[in-house]
């Protein structure tokens, strides 16, 4: 069987789309963009998903993987963030399968990025526990043991100081307190060192946008854990979400 997938990113404010090669990682045709449509509902993404599947060459036949801002379980949203309210609870596998004619599997969108890392990236071949941590809006995590996802595991919301700490360590906090970062690196030092007592993991990976500037802020970090920036970067998501969709219709 082929070894390709379309992999999909679903943002609050942006879809992203491509065709992948599975066997080196990479992208096989431009990256696709559309506006995310405004409310976010679940048919309006499914016909905006169609017009950008078209756009895409030689996808006869090939699964979809998509990832997705909420908790995914077995294919149903339960969370939605930036999006509709109606895809809490939502089976959106089932939705988008009906909707684009082709086997789909919906994941985190963290995750994703999680298995990009562990199947392309800066995890690729290593053994152990990874958590994957993205700075954005929020803070989104992936576990990855033994190159295994563990999915769901929203470690951004850990509460440390009597607060949900992504209020305060997400690169969002950072530019809504206009924190250096020198100062911005006390607070992700106190985050991952809660993660490091909980889970003595051996790698941490940083990704989210602000990973380009990892020079900046992922040296004043002391920990015991070896810490790097992504290596996947605007590609993500696309790449994870196709290998997850890749994965569960081949197994």
């Amino acid at each position: 069987m082929s070894k390709k997938a379309i992999g999909i990113d679903i943002g609050g404010t942006g879809i992203k789309g491509a065709l992948v090669d599975l066997k080196r990682g990479r992208l096989l045709s431009e990256r696709i963009r559309y506006a995310t449509p405004e409310g976010g509902t679940p048919k309006a993404i499914a016909a905006t998903l169609r017009d950008l599947i078209k756009q895409l060459p030689q996808t006869d036949g090939l699964p979809v993987g998509i990832c997705f801002p909420a908790v995914v379980s077995h294919g149903v949203t339960m969370s939605a963030a930036n999006v509709s309210k109606e895809w809490i609870g939502l089976d959106a596998d089932k939705l988008f399968e009906k909707e684009l004619n082709r086997t789909v599997h919906v994941l985190n969108d963290a995750d994703a990025a999680g298995l990009a890392e562990a199947k392309f990236g800066a995890a690729k071949d290593k053994r152990g526990l990874i958590i994957m941590a993205t700075l954005g809006t929020g803070i989104g995590t992936a576990l990855i043991n033994n190159g295994k996802l563990i999915p769901n595991s929203e470690l951004g919301h850990l509460e440390i100081d009597g607060v949900d700490y992504e209020s305060m360590a997400s690169f969002a906090a950072k530019e809504r307190d206009q924190l250096s970062f020198d100062a911005w690196a006390k607070r992700l030092q106190k985050y991952f060192s809660r993660l490091e007592a909980l889970f003595t993991p051996d790698l941490f990976i940083v990704g989210g946008g602000v990973s380009k500037e990892h020079e900046q802020f992922l040296p004043k970090l002391k920990l015991r854990t070896p810490i790097v920036p992504a290596e996947n970067r605007n590609s993500a998501g696309i790449l994870g979400a196709a290998h997850w969709a890749r994965k569960n219709s081949v197994d």
